[in-house]
């Protein structure tokens, strides 16, 4: 089996497990302490993915926001920030979307094979366009991204993302965010969804950490033997 970089998954919730509500503005879940946590973990990565409806609803910008930690990463011989990596079966993103247009890091597009020479086509300018599988197998994705140069990955979301990458064992850690209040409306974003994940009542995460940030609690679970080796 070909190598694949560590992977980092991170979220944050509210306690009753909702990563946004339904209103059209996005629901901030954290601080500004844990913002910056965020980015400095961000600034420790070779790259950063999340999924195609992650860039359409919320618009992230991705990019390493701290002057320290840019400067940090620049000592280093790397890029201020991490390169941009989004996946999608349909290819159906807005070239003017702040993944593509914030910052002049790489950005990496894995797409359905049937979808490739469409998302060329419209995309081509702004980004690579890797064929994905079809449908897209993140495991390719990884690997492929392993193949790129990419040691350490962290996933930033959505919900169907994080539930992909837990059902297929392919995290090695989890960085979970829990925030002091509810949401309580279930039409709102989860932070995953049905699945069979790997742990269960037999098979309990390790929980590695708990730290209070502020007013939200940070539990980061170790998920795989890997856990802390890059």
């Amino acid at each position: 089996m070909a190598e694949r970089p560590y992977i980092l998954l991170s979220c944050a919730m509210s306690i009753d497990g909702y990563v946004n509500d339904t209103a059209d503005e996005r629901l901030l879940l954290s601080n500004a302490t844990d913002f910056d946590r965020v980015d400095h973990v961000r600034a420790g990565c070779d790259a950063i993915l999340v999924g195609a409806e992650t860039v359409r609803r919320d618009n992230p910008r991705l990019v390493v926001k701290s002057p320290e930690h840019r400067a940090a990463r620049v000592a280093r011989g790397q890029h201020p920030s991490p390169r941009k990596v989004t996946v999608t079966e349909g290819g159906g993103l807005d070239a003017e979307a702040a993944f593509f247009q914030a910052g002049d890091a790489e950005k990496l597009v894995y797409c359905a094979s049937s979808t490739v020479d469409q998302a060329r086509s419209r995309l081509s300018r702004h980004a690579t366009i890797v064929d994905g599988g079809q449908p897209v197998n993140l495991r390719r994705v990884a690997e492929d991204l392993y193949a790129r140069g990419v040691g350490r990955l962290m996933v930033e979301g959505g919900g169907t993302i994080h539930t992909q990458f837990l059902t297929e064992e392919l995290a090695d850690e989890l960085h979970l965010v829990v925030a002091p209040f509810f949401v309580g409306d279930s039409k709102a974003p989860r932070f995953v969804g049905d699945g069979e994940f790997p742990w269960s009542q037999e098979r309990r995460a390790h929980l590695a950490e708990v730290r209070q940030v502020g007013d939200v609690v940070l539990l980061r679970y170790a998920l795989s033997p890997r856990f802390g080796t890059v």
